[in-house]
């Protein structure tokens, strides 16, 4: 049984334990352990407040955000968990660019930490566009724990996919 897409590139022990709670049927339910609390941010609008709140906790002088919202197809399309973009538009004699962040809708039912999560790769990729130490720099500062919740993301993807396919049983 191999761990899938999420885990790639982590060391042999740490697959090791992920393949053998996703073969007993428990990987999802130790990250959930890990995380119980659902978090109540399920509209746009909802979404547009918490990202705006963290950004202004941590990033004031980044360009402001025209547009936050959940988004069903991203995972499919993109293969993303989330997206930042800058939509150009002429207004007068001017270029305006208007920035965008989406969030793949199944974080409408995650864990908090990992909506936020989510949102703070997308907010550190407002200043840093490449996936370097700098912007990794920012992710930690915006949220300490980072690099572990990620790592809980992708084990819980791993296991949702696993169980969706009926593999793990």
């Amino acid at each position: 049984m191999s761990v899938g897409k999420y885990l790639l590139g982590y060391p042999p022990d740490l697959l090791a334990r992920a393949t053998e709670l996703l073969a007993q049927g428990r990987l999802g339910r130790s990250v959930l352990e890990r995380y119980p609390q659902a978090h109540e941010v399920r509209s746009d609008p909802a979404l547009y407040d918490y990202v705006t709140e963290l950004k202004r906790q941590h990033m004031r002088s980044a360009p402001p955000l025209a547009k936050v919202a959940y988004d069903s197809r991203l995972q499919l399309v993109q293969q993303a968990l989330g997206t930042h973009t800058a939509v150009s538009r002429v207004q007068g004699g001017n270029l305006k660019a208007k920035r965008e962040i989406r969030v793949a809708s199944l974080f409408r039912e995650a864990p908090e930490p990992f909506l936020k999560m989510i949102v703070v790769h997308e907010l550190a990729h407002l200043k840093e566009r490449q996936h370097d130490k700098a912007f990794y720099a920012l992710c930690q500062h915006m949220e300490p724990g980072y690099h572990q919740l990620e790592f809980d993301v992708r084990l819980w993807l791993t296991a949702r996919e696993f169980e969706a396919s009926g593999e793990s049983r």
